[in-house]
């Protein structure tokens, strides 16, 4: 969804906000492009997924999306080197260790799942609902807008998307934890943790 919003746009959306409760983007895309706004809206509100749009005083387009979750079926990779952190210490204090540490926890999740008969298959984008989930997703949010920019930043947001996915790994595991059954809800986050795997950058293991 976030791909037919960035062509109706122009451009990608940018995150706003927490999403804790509700998913939003903004857009100056009609100041940009010299449309006006309120044509661009109805364009918007035409996109499949697309809950609102509404235009702002100052021209921009607020749009609310029903199931951030969907955003994870059209996230690739970003062309980027792995930063030059060091390997050691392994601590929390080094941003190297968050970033690959977060990584080889996405790439466990992976195989943790076909151990345990997590389906990739049947994948339901509203189940990615919880907050740990959404912090996520908003971080995740950003990638396009950064991947287009002059500017992306890409060290300080992958370290804010480990710290992210640390968080939602220990507090919302995508695998059943005990005895308890494979829900739908596993496999939505396992889908989240391969999103993550493929954006963050460092080995299968530590």
């Amino acid at each position: 969804m976030i791909d037919l919003l960035a062509e109706v746009l122009g451009e990608p959306p940018a995150p706003d906000g927490t999403w804790e409760r509700e998913a939003v983007y903004v857009s100056a895309a009609a100041l940009r492009r010299r449309i006006p706004p309120h044509d661009l809206a109805a364009r918007v509100r035409a996109v499949p997924g697309v809950a609102g749009a509404e235009v702002r005083g100052n021209g921009f387009l607020r749009i609310v999306v029903a199931e951030p979750g969907r955003l994870v079926e059209s996230v690739t990779p970003p062309d980027l080197p792995e930063p030059a952190w060091p390997d050691f210490p392994r601590t929390w204090d080094n941003p190297g260790f968050v970033v690959r540490y977060g990584h080889a926890r996405a790439c466990a999740v992976r195989r943790w799942a076909g151990a345990l008969g997590v389906p990739l298959t049947g994948f339901r984008p509203e189940l990615l609902d919880g907050p740990y989930d959404r912090r996520v997703l908003r971080v995740l949010a950003e990638l396009p807008g950064r991947a287009v920019s002059r500017d992306p930043g890409w060290e300080s947001y992958l370290v804010r998307l480990a710290l992210a996915y640390h968080d939602a790994h220990e507090h919302a595991p995508a695998v059943p934890v005990g005895d308890e059954p494979v829900r739908p809800v596993h496999t939505a986050r396992l889908r989240l943790a391969e999103a993550v795997r493929v954006v963050l950058v460092g080995p299968e293991r530590l």
